[in-house]
């Protein structure tokens, strides 16, 4: 089990890597298309379609959450997606460090739910 401190620094990271993939989609939207209709489309609908996705299947509270398997898939693309958009817009160092740690967080919260799992049964 991982210790109570590094447990709630992980989530709180995962929130942090959460409203970092919404920015990063804007960002990458905004600065797609040549025109300003396709900017307001892709800078607004992009994350606006990750969050309505990510609170249905993924939120702590998501209406149909998905089963562990499920969930680490929907994580990679949701945070791939994100990555791809934030090193398209020029940023690179900053898109594969995201992707990176995104990788490494979500592995973390996959053991501490999975060690959770195992005490109580």
């Amino acid at each position: 089990m991982i210790p109570k401190p590094l447990h709630h620094a992980n989530e709180l990271l995962a929130f942090v890597l959460e409203l970092v993939a919404l920015g990063g989609l804007a960002w990458w939207g905004f600065h797609t298309g040549h025109n300003l209709a396709l900017h307001l489309l892709l800078g607004i609908g992009a994350p606006l379609l990750m969050a309505v996705a990510w609170g249905t299947y993924a939120a702590p509270r998501a209406k149909r959450p998905l089963p562990i398997p499920a969930l680490l898939v929907f994580k990679l693309v949701v945070f791939g997606l994100a990555a791809a958009a934030i090193y398209a817009t020029g940023a690179h160092t900053f898109g594969l460090v995201f992707a990176a740690v995104a990788v490494v967080n979500t592995l973390l919260a996959t053991a501490d739910r999975n060690s959770l799992a195992r005490q109580t049964h």
